[in-house]
């Protein structure tokens, strides 16, 4: 394993705050030729410090997928007793002996080892004490506003996608396995593909979604409902159910990836399945017109 330079923290989201983290890992390790990575968690910190762990923006799947965008290598530690237990110190040691650390970044609120006494200036600190390089980011902003994985989770609950884009610095995302539903795309003659909703994670706003529904490297438009589906459902099972524009095709048993645009109406129960097809009918033109604004 070649020597790295890790940016560190959770990063649930991979937000626009976390990603200047491994925009400057990029720099430090172009400048002296080292690989770049990222040391995550595999459960979120909370979930041990106060009981209860929050909602999550991504899976863990999608948030190592995301990571991989910026970084080579994603280093996903537990998060146990031991973890934290460790001093500050004993953890960077450990990075340095067992995943080949030749430096780190992290952000200006990030805190780590025991009972959270590690913190960017010990970083720094150590950091010169051992001659490797360091960085501490501070926070990053959005026309003013902190970036930071609550405030995004709290746009994706009041459906303000766009707005959390903009935060996250990228489309929400869902990566899953397409399961069978009540196939209403075959009815209406647009391919469907339906998304278990994984627990633990923040659900948004339920309605009607300008989504893309990503297979390999192709990209198709689709209207995505979150929800419940009342006009066609009795149950309260939440679904993603995605109605994918220009495309043929069976995806039953595929992995894709859904990313989220806009929002464009509330979920509702229609009189008829006629009405429900009309109103699908004008969602997709609505978000043509959005993918056309917006290419």
């Amino acid at each position: 394993m070649n020597k790295t330079i890790y940016a560190l923290g959770f990063f649930d989201g991979v937000h626009a705050g976390h990603q200047a983290l491994l925009k400057e890992c990029c720099r430090l390790a172009a400048e002296t030729g080292c690989d770049t990575g990222a040391i995550t968690f595999r459960d979120h910190p909370d979930a041990l410090v106060f009981g209860a762990p929050p909602v999550l923006i991504n899976t863990p799947a999608d948030r190592e997928r995301l990571l991989h965008r910026f970084v080579s290598r994603v280093v996903t530690l537990p998060f146990d007793r031991k973890m934290l237990d460790t001093p500050w110190q004993d953890f960077l040691d450990m990075l340095c002996r067992d995943y080949h650390a030749a430096g780190f970044v992290c952000g200006d609120d990030f805190h780590f080892g025991y009972h959270g006494q590690g913190n960017g200036q010990l970083l720094l600190n150590y950091c010169r004490t051992a001659g490797l390089p360091g960085a501490v980011v501070p926070e990053q902003t959005v026309d003013g506003t902190r970036v930071s994985s609550t405030h995004i989770r709290t746009l994706l609950e009041q459906g303000s996608m766009e707005e959390a884009n903009r935060f996250l610095g990228h489309p929400q995302m869902l990566t899953g396995t397409v399961v069978h539903g009540r196939h209403l795309g075959s009815t209406l003659g647009i391919p469907t593909a339906n998304l278990p909703y994984p627990d633990g994670l923040v659900v948004p706003r339920k309605g009607v979604y300008a989504a893309q529904v990503c297979l390999g490297d192709t990209r198709y438009p689709a209207v995505t409902n979150v929800g419940t589906r009342p006009t066609v459902d009795d149950g309260n099972q939440l679904t993603i159910e995605g109605f994918i524009l220009d495309f043929q095709g069976d995806l039953y048993g595929q992995k894709i990836q859904m990313e989220f645009y806009k929002y464009l109406r509330e979920e509702r129960k229609f009189p008829s399945f006629a009405a429900l097809t009309a109103e699908v009918m004008h969602n997709a033109e609505q978000t043509r017109e959005y993918f056309a604004a917006h290419p």
